[in-house]
């Protein structure tokens, strides 16, 4: 029996990373797959824990030998997931979520059509700005690439299986607590778990 893959995905500044890190300290059978990206770290940011930052001639080399679940360009960065990681966590019976963008999902749909997939929203472009802005970390320039490119971002939510705005963190936090759990009561999942409790009743 394997765990739950499961990709969430957002525009930047949506507040992904935070509802992450919110349901992971709250479920100890969720494991996040800790990508890896050319950008440079940020303040505060530790190697192996938000990203394995490497080089990118490290990063050519990996796709080259076929390292990657799904990779990625991002705002002059790469971006990718390393199949070994994912295939180790899941077969420990852990659910994973990979945090990626629409194209990693796209590319690890095709290769695990299993994945669930969940899109969040901001509450308003005025909201996304604000927050981008509010996070202190990009100049001027970068937070008017990213909000350019939100809406193209935006327009592909019809190709994921759940919808989830992030008006109110701790609803949203909620919600996808929810989805998950909803996942794992499902028949072909609690059949395997609970074996013993069904031989019991039906024998």
């Amino acid at each position: 029996m394997s765990g739950q893959l499961f990709c969430i995905s957002a525009p930047s500044g949506t507040g992904k990373s935070s509802l992450v890190k919110a349901i992971l300290a709250q479920d100890e059978h969720l494991r996040v797959a800790v990508s890896h990206t050319t950008r440079a770290p940020r303040p505060g940011e530790e190697n192996g824990r938000e990203y394995h930052f490497v080089s990118q001639e490290q990063f050519v080399e990996q796709i080259a030998q076929g390292q990657f679940l799904e990779h990625a360009q991002v705002f002059d960065n790469y971006y990718g997931t390393s199949q070994e990681q994912v295939n180790r966590l899941l077969a420990e019976d852990l659910d994973v979520i990979l945090e990626i963008d629409w194209q990693g999902a796209a590319q690890v749909r095709h290769l695990r059509p299993d994945m669930i997939s969940i899109f969040i929203l901001p509450p308003s472009l005025a909201a996304l700005e604000q927050r981008l802005r509010g996070r202190g970390q990009d100049s001027e320039q970068v937070i008017a690439k990213r909000l350019s490119k939100s809406q193209d971002e935006l327009s592909h939510y019809p190709e994921f299986d759940y919808l989830v705005v992030n008006d109110d963190f701790v609803q949203c936090q909620q919600q996808l607590l929810s989805i998950i759990a909803s996942l794992r009561l499902r028949q072909d999942k609690m059949s395997h778990r609970q074996q013993n409790l069904l031989q019991q009743l039906l024998s």
